[in-house]
């Protein structure tokens, strides 16, 4: 299915679409986090829970075993530990979720500026939004 959707856009659309899990992934923030520690080189899952501070080992376990799905991560049982890397495809994924990042740095204040103008705006109407409004 092409980037570009027929409008309107129907869940059918958003099902088959290639690109929506991918983005679900990347949007999840354990997901990256774990990428871009794996990104060092291989990690034993005791490793990856120490260097992920907030992260639950329920959680890390349900991220690992997502993205070892998605052939984004292998696993590999060794008689000291279990081994977690990045794939090929997980490493060719890095540079897109690096440039998501500089962009989103390069855009905070325009962001936060929108943010606090909507706020303000709440603020200002708090029933709704200003008469002529979309």
């Amino acid at each position: 299915m092409s980037p570009v959707l027929p409008l309107p856009i129907t869940p059918a659309d958003r099902s088959a679409c290639e690109a929506t899990e991918v983005l679900r992934r990347v949007g999840e923030k354990w997901s990256v986090l774990v990428l871009a520690v794996l990104r060092e080189g291989p990690y034993g899952f005791n490793e990856l829970d120490r260097a992920i501070q907030g992260l639950s080992r329920r959680i890390l376990t349900r991220t690992l075993r997502t993205l070892e799905g998605d052939g984004l991560v292998s696993r590999r049982v060794t008689p000291e530990r279990v081994e977690y890397a990045l794939t090929d495809l997980g490493r060719s994924l890095l540079p897109l979720i690096i440039a998501i990042g500089e962009w989103a740095i390069e855009h905070a204040p325009e962001i936060r500026q929108a943010r606090a103008r909507m706020s303000a705006q709440r603020r200002a109407h708090p029933a709704g939004r200003p008469a002529g409004a979309p």
